[in-house]
């Protein structure tokens, strides 16, 4: 139930208050044989009036006044669907105190105010975690589900006759192989984000060549990249790309960025790792000339599954992990990736590690 501070209020709880006292108290005087009782009528009235006033100024003006101020915050927070910006403006003109007056409740005030911030956050908290594994069973309930089903149909189709004819069974035994080697991939990436994300993974530091790395991968991916007369281009730098990190999971970033260019690149493209050298940093580049991201994907692209054009992603395969895992090894080696990349004009992904033990690849 929710107060109205008015003044009926406080005339009415004042006005009740101060008879009680009046009574109270002529009662007691009365019971004093050496008081008059022509004074006990002018007694009441003092009493009464002294009192009434006393009690209904603090009631107005201490307590009525501080409870709608409490109540108003609990309002505005249970109602507040504005900006940040907005909301922190409410807050300051409520924390504005009135000169002059003797404020008894800022505590409790103020007590009230920080609890509710506190319970605001949790609770929003909380929802954003219950959206996150609901995302995220979903995510996996689905991709989990495409290759098993594709598998399964082909499978079937052999057990229902086409197991006769050789060339049709190589056919779809070809397929159900694809589908589960897909299958295998998702498994693996979800359990090597796992292990990343809980620890279990660590970084093995040491020094090596940034440029070698990129060659041996860039020479695994030759044949794919043929396929889609895609030219593979590494850029040597003047000085050795010799860093601090992991080479091994460096190289699965590598890994991970090149293929993901590859498969965004149309026929006749080029992809490009490049590097920048610094007296502490070397910064990889990879290039490609793809279709580009459109900036309203930028912010969630190193999200688990989550896919700029869902049907052209399922065209050119993979997991929908490739980035997530890229964020996650290179958090592990207090660096992050960063993207520029304009629709129509290609995206070039790139991170930075330190040459030396001990430095870090966050920007200055």
């Amino acid at each position: 139930m929710k107060f109205k501070a008015g003044f009926f209020d406080g005339w009415l709880l004042a006005l009740f208050v101060s008879s009680c006292i009046t009574v109270a108290s002529l009662f007691l005087l009365s019971r004093a044989n050496n008081l008059p009782h022509e004074v006990l009528l002018p007694v009441g009235v003092i009493v009464f009036w002294v009192g009434f006033l006393l009690i209904f100024f603090f009631l107005e003006f201490v307590v009525f006044r501080e409870a709608q101020r409490i109540y108003g915050i609990i309002d505005k927070k249970k109602k507040k669907k504005d900006k940040d910006k907005e909301r922190d403006k409410d807050n300051q003109v409520l924390l504005v105190e009135q000169p002059g007056l003797f404020n008894p409740m800022k505590r409790v005030y103020d007590e009230v105010f920080t609890f509710t911030n506190l319970k605001e956050k949790e609770i929003e908290d909380l929802q954003k975690l219950e959206t996150y594994r609901r995302e995220f069973i979903a995510n996996v309930s689905h991709e989990l589900k495409t290759p098993l089903f594709a598998a399964q149909g082909f499978v079937h189709t052999l057990l229902d006759g086409a197991m006769e004819d050789p060339k049709v069974r190589a056919k779809f035994l070809k397929k159900a192989a694809k589908s589960l080697d897909g299958l295998e991939s998702l498994v693996q990436d979800l359990l090597m984000l796992s292990q990343i994300e809980t620890g279990e993974i660590k970084m093995k530091f040491e020094q090596f060549d940034m440029s070698e790395l990129a060659r041996e991968i860039i020479d695994q991916f030759e044949e794919q990249a043929a396929e889609k007369k895609i030219t593979l281009h590494l850029k040597e730098p003047k000085s050795k790309p010799v860093v601090h990190a992991d080479p091994k999971r460096i190289s699965q970033v590598l890994i991970n960025l090149i293929s993901n260019a590859i498969y965004y690149t149309p026929e006749g493209g080029d992809v490009t790792v490049a590097f920048d050298t610094s007296k502490k940093y070397v910064t990889t580049k990879i290039s490609d000339t793809g279709e580009g991201i459109a900036p309203e994907h930028l912010p969630r692209i190193f999200e688990r599954f989550y896919r700029v054009d869902k049907s052209r992603s399922r065209e050119h395969g993979g997991t929908g992990l490739g980035l997530a895992i890229v964020k996650h090894i290179l958090e592990g080696h207090n660096t992050r990736a960063d993207v520029d990349s304009e629709p129509g004009k290609g995206s070039t992904f790139s991170f930075r590690l330190p040459r030396l033990r001990g430095e870090t690849g966050e920007p200055d």
